[in-house]
């Protein structure tokens, strides 16, 4: 893993690389985002960056020898910390018993969350954890000479799965072995113990730009820019949940959604009836994504209202639709639009009857455009 395959977060990639070469990178550092912004991602990339032999100014040369057995997770002096479930009744969970599993994971993908591990290892409905034998067994580990004569590291990735356990690991964190590196993944810092949090310095990881979301989807040939786009606005900054949303909706959800409004502004009743009749026989999870791009829309109208001049961050077509959409309703009349919309999602989330709830939210969106009080 490259930093150039890391989705996104510049500000972090210059910093990281910043305290790099003033030679300041702490011995214990915490990459700290939400679930696909791509804390493990650059964990392996910074990790990468450190052993190779021929650096370049601002990434890994991703050909020598360390390069290429950092990024199988294969060289003697990286280890790997991650939540487990005990391989079988009796024993205990160790990340060194998983390791190929963990390898096949982050090979697939990088951006995959704890859930889709705990799956990808069968672990149904058990709780995985990071073990007290585990960070005994770091500590010896990291005490241990270099294999290969150079720097260790330690990638752990889902601290908040230490528990308690971790107050075993902190002479380790706070006084490391000479050329020790200790990097830590967390996605909820509320979490993690204050005493392991007090030691590390916190790098934070923002949602990624949806510009370099649909970049990323278009180099690797997930799918089409205009789709890419339309994903990337839905992903709500998570690259993880754009290609959830890829998997899920191979379907382009702007044609209904300019059909929608066109009915509401046209008071078609039948387009409507035949709206809500479509969707409902859609998955819940495609229903979501429906009115999520709406929302996303409708956020854009905002920006288009306010701002007309600036650039939009859409496909030609769906910019015209805001650009347009901006001109014919008021701010106010936008806000009330994504709440009846969060609304809908609420109860279609909570299993209530999704074609009823579709209709009802496209009367509730006439009503409003049409400046009509809903009926209670």
């Amino acid at each position: 893993m490259q930093f150039k395959d890391v989705v996104g977060q510049q500000a972090a990639k210059e910093g990281l690389l910043k305290m790099w070469h003033n030679n300041v990178l702490p011995h214990a550092l915490m990459l700290a985002g939400a679930d696909g912004t791509g804390g493990l991602a650059m964990g392996l990339a910074l990790v990468q960056f450190i052993f190779c032999e021929n650096k370049r100014e601002n990434d890994s040369c991703g050909e020598c020898p360390n390069c290429h057995k950092v990024s199988r997770l294969e060289h003697a002096d990286v280890h790997a910390s991650f939540p487990t479930i005990p391989p079988k009744p009796g024993t205990k969970g160790m990340s060194r018993i998983y390791i190929n599993e963990f390898r096949e994971f982050i090979h697939q993908t990088p951006y995959g969350s704890t859930f889709e591990w705990l799956q990808h290892i069968n672990a149904e409905n058990k709780q995985g954890n990071i073990t007290a034998e585990e960070c005994r067994e770091i500590i010896e580990t990291l005490n241990l000479k270099s294999y290969e004569g150079g720097k260790k590291a330690l990638l752990m990735w889902r601290p908040e799965y230490l528990g308690k356990e971790g107050n075993i690991l902190l002479k380790m964190i706070e006084e490391p072995p000479h050329d020790t590196v200790m990097i830590f993944i967390a996605e909820d810092m509320d979490d993690i113990l204050p005493t392991i949090k007090s030691r590390t310095q916190t790098v934070k990881l923002a949602p990624i730009h949806p510009r370099d979301i649909a970049e990323m989807l278009v180099y690797r040939s997930e799918t089409d820019p205009a789709r890419a786009a339309q994903v990337a606005h839905i992903a709500q900054g998570s690259y993880s949940e754009a290609l959830r949303l890829l998997r899920e909706a191979e379907n382009d959800l702007f044609p209904a959604v300019k059909d929608l409004f066109n009915c509401i502004f046209m008071n078609n009743g039948l387009g409507i009836v035949k709206f809500s009749d479509e969707w409902s026989k859609a998955g819940r999870e495609q229903q979501k994504n429906l009115l999520h791009y709406i929302i996303q829309l409708l956020e854009q109208t905002i920006r288009a209202h306010f701002t007309p001049d600036a650039p939009l961050a859409l496909p030609e077509a769906e910019s015209k639709f805001v650009r347009t959409l901006s001109g014919m309703v008021s701010f106010e009349i936008i806000t009330g639009l994504i709440d009846v919309l969060n609304d809908t999602i609420f109860f279609i989330e909570r299993n209530a009857h999704s074609k009823t709830q579709l209709h009802a939210l496209a009367i509730k969106m006439q009503y409003l455009i049409q400046k009509k009080e809903i009926p209670v």
